[in-house]
């Protein structure tokens, strides 16, 4: 059984701000009763101000406690403060929420977020007018998590595994086939760089240490444990110069190396344009 604070029971049992806004000035739904949790927020903004909210879910009692919980918090606050709100901060002021129920902070926080993501002061614009943004990539069909959210749950809270992610977005918690992608996404994030990053976009200094940093931490590491390893010579362009050491130099399918494993890894990370050469 889960332990649970006195404020997530308080606001599980007595919720406050349920209920609609019929001439809201930003919506914003998270979750999806496919998925079991689904959540609602309506905002009344006035001078850039939220002066009410209130909030529709269909899910469990952490789920019902953090709708509650954060509409308290946003009412009085300006849209820039509210928009720094994470589900860290739902969570702490809920005194906190066992592991497996932090997803609900998240999806109080992907609900917030989403009725903000086209509010302007003068009222709704389209999204692709004010959001440059590259567009993010699914992950997890069975939730509908993408990759911005599972960043975003690891930037603020510190995730460094899939059974952490799991815990705070439901991603990789039904069937498991994105386990692998959740994992890449984690290795990209803490190598300092994300799948919507384009060699072409970074200065020669910005790719040198981005690729370095990933043949270091996450290709380098590999090859070791088969007495191998590899350096980064140079790079030019697109093309990635690399020499192969230990066995790895002078095995028979070194080649196979380089393509299916080092090329592929780094074009997980920066796209299909990088070409990795091997220097003799």
């Amino acid at each position: 059984m889960w332990d649970y604070s006195e404020k997530v029971m308080d606001h599980y049992r007595h919720p406050r701000n349920v209920g609609t806004i019929e001439d809201a000035d930003a919506v914003g739904t998270a979750g999806s009763l496919v998925c079991g949790d689904q959540l609602k927020i309506y905002l009344k903004i006035k001078d850039n101000i939220v002066t009410d909210a209130k909030f529709q879910t269909f899910g469990c009692g952490s789920a019902v406690a953090s709708s509650s919980i954060l509409t308290e918090m946003i009412i009085g606050k300006t849209i820039d403060e509210v928009r720094k709100i994470t589900n860290k901060d739902i969570a702490d002021e809920l005194d906190g929420l066992p592991p497996e129920k932090m997803h609900c902070s998240v999806m109080g926080y992907e609900a917030l977020e989403d009725a903000l993501k086209e509010y302007k002061s003068e009222g709704y614009i389209p999204l692709e007018e004010i959001n440059n943004e590259p567009k993010e990539k699914m992950i997890c069909t069975c939730f509908q998590v993408t990759d911005k959210v599972i960043i975003d749950a690891i930037k603020a809270n510190g995730l460094k595994t899939v059974e952490d992610v799991t815990n705070y977005t439901k991603a990789g918690g039904a069937c498991g086939r994105c386990k692998d992608a959740i994992q890449k996404v984690i290795d990209n994030y803490y190598s300092g760089v994300t799948e919507q990053e384009k060699i072409s976009d970074l200065t020669p200094t910005q790719r040198i240490l981005k690729i370095n940093n990933i043949i270091e931490n996450q290709i380098s590491p590999e090859l070791i444990k088969d007495g191998g390893d590899i350096e980064l010579v140079d790079i030019k362009d697109n093309d990635v110069y690399v020499k192969l050491r230990g066995q790895c130099s002078g095995c028979k399918n070194s080649t196979m190396t380089l393509k299916l494993f080092v090329e592929s890894t780094l074009k997980d990370a920066f796209g299909d344009e990088i070409n990795v050469i091997e220097v003799k």
